[in-house]
């Protein structure tokens, strides 16, 4: 195929030996089904157990030994994720021979070595926002984490080799790009990416960028401030867990409280909540304490705002919004990523992958059946990317 740039870079895309690099990175764990208890492993927290549902490791630690890889040139064809049709899961096709996106001036291309998925990712899928999406036919996927292999004119800081991650598209429904990150290729302005936290691999930190950024901007909308107090509905999910965390860690919450079914009660309390409510044996709503905020990113419709004091604020992701509830959708931001990094390094804030990942890139389709049943515990994530 054509070469578009000959260039050499390091890539820390292997764990398995120093000796010979591959672009496969380490593998997240899933711990042993042993007993029942609640560890702490070098800046990682582990949930163990036996019954209702597989272990989880939240890491805060990679393990990735140093590996380089030489990439010789760009293709100008590549292998992507693609439908040319709304629908489900059946629409979705892999592809060899798609084009590798055009570079702007103010974008980067970045080699993908890990990706995530949303619940935005299978409603774009299924035509909810057709009347603002671009045409068809689309590359799937706004959470990426990657190495830079090319530059645009007016890049400002970012440069080839840099080890990036970040949600491609700034706005979620508004126009997204046509091609996305479950690709070997994508494009992104600079402005959305951050370097990649040094302690994390490629698979954690692709779990982080929309999830975060949502948990964040939903908290700062709010009002969120030290000593106040919040409800998180959907405490076990990809944003909720990570509200959760901002809230203790950055925010300076006074007291947590979040929801989650019988068998991931544990889970909430190793993420350091204050109160966990199993919502199939009370409903939060009946509890006599009130919140300042209630972060809804599950959709109870008017039952949030029967928890929140008066004065309050209720966010609200999907679903009914009943006053004085607001939703917004996040707007892709590199500088809160740059923001949080600190926390993520430090170990305070933890990337959360469900355990049933990573998927590997040739199983996309079923990484969207499993997200789409709404039991995943934190990100579905795909790893490798060839």
């Amino acid at each position: 195929m054509e070469a578009i740039l000959t260039t050499k870079i390091p890539l820390s895309l292997s764990s398995s030996s120093s000796n010979a690099p591959s672009l496969s990175l380490s593998s997240l764990s899933i711990l042993s089904k042993t007993t029942r208890k609640l560890t702490s492993q070098s800046n990682s927290i582990v949930y163990k157990n036996t019954q209702h549902y597989p272990c989880v490791r939240i890491s805060a630690m990679s393990q990735t030994a140093p590996a380089s890889a030489e990439i010789s040139t760009i293709p100008t064809e590549m292998k992507a994720w693609v439908y040319e049709e709304y629908g489900g899961v059946d629409v979705l096709k892999i592809d060899s021979n798609v084009k590798v996106p055009e570079l702007k001036d103010d974008q980067v291309l970045i080699k993908v070595a890990a990706a995530a998925l949303n619940p935005v990712d299978f409603k774009r899928r299924l035509g909810k926002f057709k009347a603002s999406d671009s045409p068809l036919p689309t590359v799937p996927g706004y959470d990426v984490a990657g190495v830079v292999v090319k530059v645009g004119s007016e890049v400002k800081e970012l440069k080839v080799g840099d080890e990036v991650y970040g949600d491609i598209h700034e706005k979620a429904l508004d126009g997204p790009k046509q091609s996305g990150s479950l690709a070997e290729y994508t494009a992104v302005e600079e402005k959305l990416l951050a370097l990649k936290p040094k302690n994390l691999d490629f698979a954690q930190a692709a779990g982080l960028p929309l999830a975060v950024e949502t948990a964040y901007e939903g908290l700062e909308k709010a009002g969120f401030s030290s000593g106040k107090s919040i409800l998180v509905l959907g405490g076990a999910g990809g944003v909720g867990s990570l509200v959760i965390q901002l809230a203790k860690q950055v925010f300076g919450a006074s007291r947590v409280a979040a929801t989650a079914s019988t068998g991931k009660i544990e889970f909430l309390k190793s993420l350091g909540v204050d109160l966990a409510i199993d919502y199939t044996k009370e409903k939060f709503e009946d509890l006599p304490e009130k919140f300042d905020v209630v972060y809804d990113a599950v959709g109870e419709g008017e039952r949030n705002v029967k928890a929140v004091k008066e004065g309050g604020s209720v966010v609200v992701l999907t679903g009914a919004v009943t006053p004085p509830g607001f939703r917004f959708v996040v707007t892709s931001n590199g500088e809160v990523l740059k923001k949080l990094n600190p926390y993520l390094e430090s170990g305070k804030v933890k990337s959360l992958i469900d355990p049933k990942g990573p998927f590997p890139f040739d199983k996309v389709d079923e990484a969207f059946t499993y997200l789409e049943t709404n039991r995943a515990t934190g990100k579905v994530v795909i790893h490798p990317i060839p």
